[in-house]
């Protein structure tokens, strides 16, 4: 994208994801215009990682911005961007991003119906709502999903942002979807688990003891790839030895 294509961007949704992606559009020197949101934490959470960027209401979000950044919950796009264009609330010639993994840009045709350019943008990757992700999204792919003719727009986002665009067709959404819960979710209650076991031997500092250890154990299984899974390769020889 040139200077001469920086854009005004609102935000519905000022979870992590939302900020975040928004700090770093803002970065890359485009101009977040407001950001629509409910509840008191998120109101904070805006307010810290983007001072000065006024609260508006979804009309105001969508009347004021050339690129809507849809930061809310999967399963509330659907009946959202459906509502807005039953109120003749999109303009034509309007972005709409949304950051669900398992959704393509089908979602948002009641939008496109109106006008609107369809991205979907879904970044593979954690979020505490700190201005660390800023540092993580450099590491991070980005799945993408849109149209021929913007694809080349959802890769320039991207890009600025500073993450990888990985183009994943309309089709594969859900199983993509499906490899990053699987990745995130199961890693996440593991090791949870491992620490509470420690926790019940009085082991001290149970989460530095098991921290080298889950990062070779990643590490390895990164490199090995992909196997058919056979739980005795894990109860035979848990330390590979």
């Amino acid at each position: 994208m040139s200077a001469q294509s920086r854009l005004r961007v609102g935000i519905i949704g000022a979870g992590p994801v939302g900020v975040i992606l928004g700090q770093a559009l803002a970065g890359a020197g485009h101009l977040v215009v407001g950001i629509s949101t409910v509840t008191a934490k998120n109101v904070e959470r805006a307010n810290a990682i983007l001072p000065g960027v006024p609260l508006l209401d979804v009309p105001a979000i969508l009347a004021n911005s050339d690129l809507v950044l849809l930061a809310i919950p999967a399963e509330q796009i659907e009946s959202s961007v459906t509502g807005w264009a039953e109120l003749g609330l999109w303009r034509s010639g309007q972005i709409a991003v949304h950051t669900a993994a398992e959704f393509g840009v089908k979602i948002l045709l009641p939008a496109v119906q109106q006008g609107v350019i369809p991205l979907a943008i879904h970044p593979a990757m954690r979020f505490t709502g700190t201005s660390l992700d800023l540092m993580r999204i450099r590491e991070a792919f980005f799945a993408i999903t849109a149209p021929p003719v913007a694809m080349p727009i959802a890769e320039a986002l991207v890009i600025e942002m500073g993450g990888e665009p990985l183009q994943v067709a309309e089709a594969n959404r859900a199983k993509y979807a499906e490899a990053i819960e699987v990745a995130s979710s199961f890693s996440a209650m593991v090791i949870n688990q491992a620490i509470g076991i420690l926790a019940d031997i009085d082991i001290p500092g149970a989460r530095d003891v098991l921290g080298p250890l889950v990062r070779s154990s990643v590490e390895h299984a990164l490199a090995d790839g992909y196997r058919p899974f056979n739980p005795d390769d894990i109860s035979n020889d848990p330390m590979g030895i």
